[in-house]
């Protein structure tokens, strides 16, 4: 049995905002909170994505992280910077199509099967490894879909938090998600 822990970046002002996409740093509250958390437990193996609030997240536990680029953030196209408020003005139809048809990418970036399927595989490459790993909480979304093999649609079911911490154990050939005890 290996563990693996997918740590959601800490928050970005555009994270707070509603944006999309976009690279960068933690913002006060964000780099804070990050500061103030207990290392999520061992790991053999510290990886992040490829964004700096990954990385700043990782350096905030005391951690140099290596990048991972599967576990990079969605591609947004043409959306990339653009608030939810604006995209839903400018594009109404594909941001529906886009929020129920997880194989649509209507602004011309990356579907959020696409992010399933780059970050599922990284998932299964690590499946006898102790990994942390720091990504976007979509990312995150994203791989917990993959693990739990759960339809691409349930990618919107799962409600992960800034520097939430989800633990996978994978053993008899498959993901696990592990609820540990209140402390």
């Amino acid at each position: 049995m290996t563990g693996l822990r997918l740590l959601a970046s800490a928050p970005t002002a555009a994270l707070r905002g509603a944006r999309f996409g976009g690279d960068e740093d933690l913002d006060e509250g964000g780099r804070r909170a990050a500061l103030a958390m207990s290392p999520p437990g061992r790991g053999d193996l510290w990886v992040c994505a490829p964004s700096r609030a990954a990385r700043e997240t990782a350096q905030a536990l005391g951690h140099s992280a290596i990048t991972e680029p599967a576990l990079a953030d969605p591609d947004f196209g043409r959306w990339d910077g653009l608030g939810l408020d604006e995209v839903t003005v400018a594009d109404p139809k594909g941001l529906q199509q886009w929020l129920t048809d997880p194989r649509a990418a209507p602004h011309g970036g990356e579907s959020l099967a696409r992010v399933r399927e780059r970050a599922g595989a990284w998932l299964d490459a690590m499946a006898r490894q102790r990994v942390v790993a720091v990504a976007h909480p979509i990312v995150v979304r994203a791989a917990l879909t993959h693990a739990l093999r759960l339809p691409d649609e349930s990618v919107w079911s799962l409600e992960v938090a800034p520097l939430s911490l989800t633990r996978l154990t994978h053993r008899a050939g498959r993901w696990h998600l592990h609820f540990p005890a209140a402390p």
